[in-house]
């Protein structure tokens, strides 16, 4: 049985009974305290250098609350860009191989879908407080590194977990590769693959975009990104009034409030300004299927009916619809369930249809997966496989497996009209 098959059989095996929000009591991991109260993750100093500079570093162990493994690695501090432009500081888990061999690079895109640090992936992947989705994810890290794979796992939404900012988590995913190769003192032309699911997927489209301005000395072979958000103007009134999902509406102001510094006092409802306050520092698996039956009007007050309505919201909304910005230089896997007409609970089939065919027409090496009749949640592990498959070829220089001929045109990506 050859390695990659021996691996998604493993990856198949633990991730059978996955379900991506179903709530979990967080486990505390043994000794330092979460990131917003550990020294090593604060940085008073320049940011002079160059993004991806590696501001300082410490050994760390793969493991879980309960489990420790003899996977070695370190957590990197370093230099990276925010939304605007500006010097900002994160970090990422940096793990080693259990098979040496010729260096290639996995920057693997948790779906952490966080508010508070507590779920940065630097720390539940060194034994912090974990959930049912950093567990299923971790076992897939586990996966690339008995492949033979480096890791890195970027804190990609930053100092203030800002969820589901784009180009400042693309920025952050590719300054951790950067971070890796100088720590580790490797080429800059060493093969890297991106790969991450649902809140993951929004790092490695996002940094596959940006990348050729950006990061053009990186030697990217492919990006893997599945259930993404492509424009969250569409995701808003789908699950408005969910009893899976609505919790993300609340969640995603605190986000845009931090990295857009949002006047929410000007359009929040009484009880929009409670919820708001009630995620402020949760993860996902905490906030998502809480307040079920929860709509977009029931976040404003008049003359407001939607956050659709706010033109600040609309503008910063805008400013993150995927495809906006640039365009990828190397080949994409994209994927997404579909379990309804609409999409697979909560992210829109026919946006990322409507990516996917927007890249091929400027060029871009697309293999677009739709899986019918799966869920958000029931799609990861099919999607965690066939990303495998892809890397494992795009690694190996084999010939892609792009569909674009077959694309459909999807869901336009043009911006919404600003109220």
């Amino acid at each position: 049985m050859s390695l990659i098959v021996r691996v998604l059989a493993a990856i198949a095996l633990v991730l059978g009974s996955v379900t991506l929000v179903a709530p979990i009591a967080q486990a505390q991991g043994p000794g330092s305290p979460i990131p917003a109260d550990d020294p090593f993750y604060s940085w008073d100093g320049s940011l002079d250098a160059a993004p991806g500079t590696v501001l300082r570093s410490r050994p760390m162990v793969f493991s879980t609350p309960t489990l420790t493994t003899p996977i070695t690695g370190e957590q990197v501090l370093y230099r990276t860009t925010d939304q605007q432009g500006n010097g900002a500081v994160t970090a990422a888990a940096v793990l080693r191989p259990l098979i040496p061999g010729p260096p290639k690079i996995v920057s693997y895109h948790m779906a952490y879908d966080a508010l508070g640090s507590q779920c940065d992936p630097s720390y539940t992947l060194s034994g912090g407080s974990t959930n049912r989705i950093a567990g299923a994810e971790q076992a897939v890290i586990a996966g690339y590194l008995a492949a033979g794979y480096t890791v890195v796992a970027p804190d990609y939404e930053g100092e203030e977990m800002e969820w589901t900012i784009g180009r400042q988590s693309g920025y952050a995913a590719l300054d951790g590769v950067r971070a890796t190769q100088e720590f580790l003192q490797l080429p800059s032309n060493t093969p890297v693959g991106l790969i991450g699911y649902s809140g993951g997927s929004v790092p490695t489209q996002w940094g596959a975009e940006v990348a050729p301005y950006y990061a053009p000395e990186l030697n990217i072979v492919g990006a893997a990104a599945g259930g993404l958000p492509v424009d969250l103007a569409h995701n808003l009134p789908y699950i408005s009034g969910s009893d899976n999902w609505s919790g993300v509406i609340p969640a995603l102001i605190v986000a845009y409030q931090r990295a857009y510094g949002l006047d929410t006092a000007s359009f929040l409802s009484e009880y929009g300004a409670e919820l708001i306050q009630e995620v402020a520092n949760q993860c996902i698996a905490e906030f998502a299927a809480d307040y079920p039956g929860l709509t977009d009007a029931d976040m404003v007050r008049a003359p407001y009916n939607s956050l659709l309505d706010v033109p600040e919201v609309v503008e910063a909304i805008n400013d993150n619809i995927m495809g906006s910005t640039g365009t990828p230089s190397t080949p994409m896997f994209l994927a997404v369930g579909h379990s309804d007409p609409i999409g697979d609970t909560v992210m829109i089939t026919a946006d990322v249809e409507g990516l996917a065919h927007e890249y091929c027409g400027r060029g871009v090496d697309v293999q677009y997966s739709q899986y019918n009749g799966l869920t958000h949640g029931d799609a990861f592990a099919p999607f965690e496989a066939q990303g495998l498959q892809f890397l494992t070829e795009r690694f190996a220089g084999l010939p892609t497996r792009s569909n674009c001929g077959v694309i459909g045109v999807g869901n336009s990506l043009a911006p919404m009209p600003v109220p």
